[in-house]
């Protein structure tokens, strides 16, 4: 019983033809095709293996690759500046939406790194099951814990000799009590696993 045709479809003409346009360049004629040699575009491959041109080397394998190469190009200054404008107007926009529905509410303050340090600071608590009301069970992520914990030291680590003083003291203090209550929920969850020890036997 023979194979199932395997059909495979090549047309790199639109993607040149995009390149081409970027570059400004005018795209080429397509050489004219001799007998016996294949026409470019489509084609039909049946159970044959894909043939490469003699001076492409190889991909290198997808986990191999640099992560940098799967990334966009940044943008650029120009591009950083219209952003930042725009999202600077549109935050005001909102702001003033707010305080018109709420004329008692004063503006709102600028963000600081406090502010960062705080959203870590609740994020791994809550995991912890803080604020759990009164006669609920908590509801405890302790690996997503572990990572906004181990989020918070890469933010120490990174930010070493750049903050202020009363900045460095507050993340210090902020990452050593998120530690601490992640070291006595582990505690307490090991001693919960293990199975009490059985009843002496009677004699």
């Amino acid at each position: 019983m023979s194979e199932t045709p395997k059909f495979e479809v090549i047309d790199r003409r639109k993607m040149k033809a995009e390149e081409e346009k970027e570059s400004g360049q005018t795209p080429a004629p397509p050489a004219p095709s001799t007998p016996g040699e294949p026409a470019s575009g489509p084609r039909l491959v049946v159970n044959e293996p894909r043939r490469e041109a003699p001076t492409k080397e190889p991909a290198p394998p997808a986990e191999k690759q640099e992560p940098a190469d799967a990334l966009p190009p940044p943008p650029t200054a120009q591009e950083s500046r219209d952003q930042k404008a725009a999202y600077d107007a549109s935050a005001q926009r909102l702001e003033d939406l707010i305080r018109a529905q709420n004329p008692a509410e004063g503006p709102q303050p600028p963000v600081g790194f406090e502010h960062l340090v705080q959203q870590f600071y609740v994020t791994a608590m809550l995991q912890m099951g803080a604020g759990t009301q009164e006669g609920q069970r908590p509801r405890v992520d302790i690996l997503g814990a572990r990572i906004t914990i181990d989020l918070l030291g890469i933010l120490a680590e990174k930010t070493r000799g750049n903050l202020t003083e009363a900045e460095d003291r507050m993340l210090q203090s902020v990452l050593f009590e998120a530690r601490m209550g992640f070291l006595e929920l582990t505690r307490m969850m090991t001693v919960q696993s293990v199975p009490p020890p059985p009843p002496p036997a009677k004699k």
